[in-house]
């Protein structure tokens, strides 16, 4: 295996390098036109993604993979930071070899090490002040080069750029983030800025997530990794009783009434209300447990924060 730095805004992860339609080809260029693409499809085109199992995941602009073979024009790579049962070193897939560039020391970042995240819904990269580059999605983080009053410079595949001050964080590398309330509260309100974005099978940026991926993401907004899928999920973390759930908590939902396998999580917000992304003709949507149509199926709590 050798490490590599992803280069575009969101590269989509697909099963197979096969996996991707004709109507797909915005998702494999260089720089990734994600919106169009996902803008452009009907409902049935997206749900094509789950029934053709096309799509395994995402990952955001400047994130390390291993590659461990490239076949053609395509790369098969691991992702560290998803964690996963399908591979102990990093969640599986294939992507389009030209929307990686190759390692850089300056991606070699140590415990502590200061990082930009972006905590806007979108931000630009820019080569100056006046020149905007591609579009980055939330939570994408870089190195941190230079903390200044209106811009900072991160380190990029190719270099350093600059990102809007504004619409940024410093954090930590591998250090929980500062808040100044409850966590599981903060993965609440970080849940509902995304109210209505339409769901994505496989999806893992503020262009679109899928159940497991909305809440891997706003559990690593707080600064807390959890692993990527739902079945996963459901086996780690702390096991909370119904009558003990607080905001922030997860809940899985299960085939055959609660017994079978784990097949959808959301995101508890209190008041017997659930925060979730809930299937591809569908966006972010807050729904009452009690009147919710797979309140039968609800299997599961589990607490991260």
């Amino acid at each position: 295996m050798k490490p590599a730095i992803v280069s575009v805004s969101v590269a989509t992860v697909w099963t197979k390098p096969e996996s991707p339609r004709d109507i797909d080809q915005a998702a494999l260029a260089v720089p990734v036109d994600a919106r169009g693409w996902l803008d452009s499809l009907t409902v049935e085109e997206k749900l094509g993604f789950y029934d053709n199992n096309a799509i395994q995941t995402q990952v955001l602009f400047g994130t390390r993979v291993e590659v461990v073979e490239e076949q053609g024009d395509w790369a098969h790579i691991l992702i560290p930071d998803q964690t996963t049962s399908k591979n102990e070193t990093g969640y599986p897939g294939w992507v389009p070899s030209r929307q990686l560039s190759p390692w850089s020391a300056a991606f070699a970042v140590q415990d502590g090490q200061n990082l930009a995240m972006v905590t806007a819904a979108f931000t630009h990269l820019h080569s100056t002040e006046q020149e905007p580059g591609i579009e980055l999605a939330f939570l994408t983080k870089l190195p941190l080069v230079e903390d200044g009053s209106e811009w900072v410079k991160v380190a990029v595949p190719n270099g350093e750029a600059l990102l809007p001050k504004a619409d940024v964080a410093i954090v930590r590398a591998n250090e929980p983030i500062e808040l100044t309330g409850n966590r599981g509260e903060a993965i609440v309100e970080s849940g509902k800025r995304f109210l209505d974005l339409h769901y994505l099978w496989g999806g893992m940026s503020s262009y679109g997530y899928d159940c497991s991926g909305f809440a891997y993401n706003m559990h690593r907004s707080v600064g807390i990794q959890i692993p990527r899928d739902a079945s996963d999920q459901a086996r780690a973390g702390e096991l909370i009783e119904k009558a003990d759930l607080l905001p922030g908590d997860l809940l899985f939902f299960a085939y055959e009434e609660g017994r079978g396998r784990v097949h959808h999580v959301g995101i508890y917000i209190g008041n017997g209300e659930m925060i979730h992304s809930p299937d591809s003709r569908s966006a972010i949507e807050i729904v009452k447990l009690d009147s919710y149509k797979l309140k039968k199926e609800h299997a599961i709590s589990r607490r991260y924060w």
